[in-house]
């Protein structure tokens, strides 16, 4: 996270940008993760996970295709700071 006003006006006015620039294939905009995980298995038993410095988040875009939808996160802001995206399809239940 941005440690300075001014910082963190640059980043906002990025995820802007790339939002305009997507337009309305923006389903839900996001919000991050702090990073603290319980984990839950078939029996109920609940883990917790780790809890660190790691952030993560996520948006949701629509697109016609996989490839198309991981050409629209290359310009996701998170990149400009080192982080890396991961771009998962999902396909309907019912």
């Amino acid at each position: 996270m941005p440690a300075t006003p001014g910082e963190q006006a640059r980043v906002m006015k990025q995820w802007t940008s790339w939002y305009a620039k997507l337009g309305p294939a923006i389903v839900d905009p996001g919000n991050p993760f702090s990073g603290a995980v319980n984990k839950i298995d078939a029996d109920g038993e609940v883990a917790k996970g780790p809890v660190g410095r790691r952030a993560t988040g996520y948006s949701i875009i629509e697109a016609p295709s996989l490839a198309a939808a991981t050409r629209m996160a290359r310009g996701c802001p998170v990149m400009k700071g080192g982080a890396q995206v991961a771009v998962y399809e999902t396909f309907n239940v019912m």
